[in-house]
């Protein structure tokens, strides 16, 4: 189990924050007017990622589709996110986010109900610097003035969440939730310490 934690800091997206309707929203703007299915898409995304390949970005070159926004408005907290987030503020934990987030991160914290739950917010698009640049964890660690073997990082990306956070010695959980979960660690910076299926299971950590 890990001592000496002081801080722990979460990803978003597939971590706390549901994006599934969201990520359907801009399969349906990007196939709109096309002869590509849903079912096609997500097929060649899981190819694409069983692979090692970026699952969107693959699928998008392959099927020559344009990107179109995000819609964040179609983002939820997964029910298990604000009694996670309760429990550890009970127990003593300081929390903080590390995500890669389009402008207005705080405001979303507050539409979703999260924002008290944090006293460290490193979003990318505010820092103008996103995971998995090393500076945006070092940025969190500097504003909670924590040394980085006190930290966690919990997220669902191997590539974004944990390779980072084993290289600047922060402890990493992988949380087994949206397409991050078919992910094969490609390194050994992207091996987590735990692998959890549920935020739960984080306790069994700590």
């Amino acid at each position: 189990m890990l001592k000496k934690i002081q801080w722990i800091f979460f990803d978003l997206g597939s971590t706390l924050i549901d994006e599934t309707n969201a990520d359907l929203h801009r399969i349906r703007d990007m196939i709109a007017g096309t002869d590509i299915s849903e079912e096609a898409y997500c097929v060649k995304r899981f190819e694409m990622i069983k692979k090692g390949v970026g699952g969107d970005q693959g699928a998008i070159e392959f099927f020559g589709l344009t990107k179109t926004p995000w819609h964040s408005e179609d983002e939820l907290p997964y029910p298990d996110a604000i009694p996670t987030l309760a429990e550890l503020k009970l127990r003593g934990y300081k929390l903080g986010v590390i995500a890669n987030q389009p402008l207005g991160t705080e405001e979303r914290l507050i539409n979703w109900g999260l924002h008290d739950y944090f006293d460290v917010i490193a979003a990318s698009a505010e820092l103008g610097v996103a995971k998995p640049d090393p500076s945006i964890f070092q940025n969190a660690l500097k504003q909670a003035d924590c040394p980085a073997q006190n930290a966690l990082m919990v997220g669902d990306r191997l590539d974004n969440d944990v390779a980072p956070a084993n290289r600047l010695g922060i402890h990493s959980v992988r949380l087994l939730r949206g397409l991050g979960a078919y992910h094969m660690p490609q390194s050994a910076d992207e091996l987590p310490e735990y692998t959890i299926q549920t935020l739960a299971e984080l306790f069994n950590t700590l």
